[in-house]
């Protein structure tokens, strides 16, 4: 299993590339594939706007974007070649620690809320209509569960990634 964490822009606070990290890792063994790799990018609104901007046309920070290195033929289907290169996620810690205080939860539990919401989009799922948004809302609810039970019950309010 490979994690890598980079960041660019603005630091993020102490201790969240660590804790990016351990989700990133308890997410691929949660989805039952040890020898899968992903990317997670911690940055700032404004270098998220400028990748938002670049691959969207929207120009707004948003919290989290992903890039899949495959497209699954149905949503949480996994490719068999391995290792499984999953992807990019990046997430603004910016934007994250003013939603976590919206909503009066933790940061770092945003963080988990956003990279999972991440890694769904690199497996497949998407929120572009009711019924894919209510697909991902439970895909999301059972893989938090998996990666971070103490913030069992959190649901993403990430639309955008």
């Amino acid at each position: 299993m490979s994690v890598e964490v980079a960041t660019t822009g603005r630091e993020p606070p102490a201790g969240w590339a660590e804790r990016a990290a351990d989700l990133g890792a308890a997410a691929l063994d949660g989805l039952g594939v040890p020898d899968a790799e992903l990317s997670i990018v911690l940055c700032d609104d404004a270098a998220i706007a400028v990748l938002n901007r670049d691959w969207r046309g929207m120009e707004q920070p948003t919290d989290v974007l992903s890039f899949p290195l495959h497209t699954p033929a149905r949503p949480g289907e996994l490719p068999m070649s391995r290792p499984l290169l999953l992807g990019d996620v990046v997430v603004s810690h910016e934007t994250a620690v003013r939603q976590a205080a919206e909503v009066g939860h933790a940061a770092l539990d945003e963080l988990a809320v956003l990279l999972v919401h991440g890694i769904c989009h690199l497996l497949g799922w998407d929120h572009g209509s009711p019924a894919e948004a209510h697909a991902m809302a439970e895909a999301e609810a059972a893989l938090l569960a998996r990666v971070s039970p103490a913030v069992r019950g959190l649901v993403s309010r990430a639309t955008d990634g």
